[in-house]
This record gives structure tokens, sequence and C-alpha cells, in this order.
């Protein structure tokens, strides 16, 4: 089944995502260090453009990472790509200091 995805549902693929990675201690350590953020701004960062483009790049650069992403979630793989490039569309996410 092919999903074309609008920007809430790529939104929500990428919500999943961030919690998937939360889930992890070592997940979430990783995507912390690469994104230059600490645990106490995501939640600004969230409202910043581009940072769920960014989650799903942190996601679909690691094929273990995503395809057990793409398990748990019930997402295939296509579909995850299809969200990140439907965010990747809207803006680049850049870290306020």
């Amino acid at each position: 089944m092919t999903l074309k995805y609008n920007q809430e549902a790529a939104e929500g693929v990428a919500i999943q995502a961030l919690s998937f990675l939360a889930e992890d201690d070592e997940r979430f350590g990783q995507f912390l260090a690469l994104s230059g953020l600490d645990a106490s701004q995501i939640r600004a960062a969230a409202g910043q453009s581009g940072f769920w483009a960014g989650v799903l790049d942190h996601l679909v650069s690691d094929e273990r990472m995503l395809m057990a992403f793409a398990e748990q979630s019930g997402l295939a793989p296509t579909e995850i790509a299809k969200a990140h490039s439907t965010l990747a569309g809207s803006g680049h996410f850049e870290r306020s200091s």
C-alpha cells in the first residue's frame, strides 16, 4: 500500500519515532548527542521548524534502528521514508543557543 503523508501525518510518525528513541537510553543518548540537545530542550525544540524531520533523519540513518522501529510501529520502512521526505521539505532544524 502506498501512503502519501501530509504534514500532520508525517509529524505523527516522527512523534512515534521520538518515543521509540526515548524508550532506550543508548538510542536516546545518541540522538541527543548528535542533535546537540539535552533532554530538557526537547519540548522547545519540537516546536521549531525541521525538528521532526531531524528525528526521522536520525532514525533512517541507521538501518538496524529503522527496522526495529518499523517492526515496533507496524509501519513499513518505505512509509517511514515517505514521512521523512514530507518533513524534510518543511525546513531544517537549527538548535538555538
